[in-house]
């Protein structure tokens, strides 16, 4: 398979090396801002660029009729438009706030756990988020899935970055501390006890693997797919 890097940062590096250790064969590598005109004999790309560059890779591509898989947060105001560019187009397009495996098996643990909870109104729900210091988007996309899912199978109603946020509210608690690759912790607290769950990457090769094995899944399909499909969960 040939696979389009856009965005050649610490993750497009590591997405390079899991897919060539995969055996597949790097036709660009797009560092943030370079034109996409060249884009060009590949199968299809991968996004990990920045928010205010993700719509324009994701239209190419789609315009281009190559197979688009998107990391990049922070720009999903212009989501419900990519989808409908991927239909009208008979595209391939996957989005997800976060690629890591295990973090998606933990998006299905917290709807679990979330609609378990449903019931009990003494205890608030919490969400905390850390990441290293140049992530430039906050909450992360990570945090505002988990947020959503939790809104979906409960009776809250919202998430805010406030922490003195009213009943039905999220609050969501972004940190921003050095080296730290990514920690999610939702967290159910009454007045007797606490009850958390919590993923703690180490490192950024869980994201590109699932990136890649997600590139894999998605180059001979047509459609807007999620990593529930890939993994065949939810």
């Amino acid at each position: 398979m040939r696979i389009a890097i856009l965005g050649y940062g610490k993750m497009g590096k590591e997405i390079e090396a899991i897919a060539i250790e995969r055996n597949h064969t790097i036709s660009h590598k797009v560092s943030s801002g370079q034109p996409l005109s060249t884009l060009t004999e590949t199968d299809i790309a991968i996004d990990f660029s920045l928010p205010e560059l993700a719509k324009k890779h994701i239209s190419y591509c789609l315009e281009n009729q190559i197979s688009i898989v998107s990391g990049t947060t922070g720009w999903l105001e212009h989501y419900d438009e990519m989808v409908s560019l991927c239909e009208a187009k008979n595209g391939s397009f996957i989005y997800a706030s976060n690629f890591s495996l295990g973090v998606n098996l933990f998006f299905h643990l917290n709807k679990q756990l979330a609609a378990l909870m449903r019931q009990q109104a003494d205890y608030k729900v919490s969400i905390e988020e850390t990441h290293h210091t140049e992530k430039k988007d906050a909450p992360s996309g990570t945090a505002i899935s988990l947020a959503n899912d939790i809104i979906d199978n409960s009776a809250n109603s919202s998430w805010s970055l406030d922490q003195d946020a009213k009943d039905g509210v999220i609050p969501i608690n972004a940190l921003r501390i050095p080296d730290v690759k990514g920690r999610h912790t939702i967290t159910y607290q009454s007045e007797v006890d606490r009850i958390s769950i919590e993923h703690d990457a180490f490192n950024r090769k869980g994201f590109a693997l699932g990136a890649v094995i997600a590139a894999e899944w998605l180059v001979q399909r047509k459609g807007v797919f999620t990593m529930n499909d890939v993994l065949n969960i939810g």
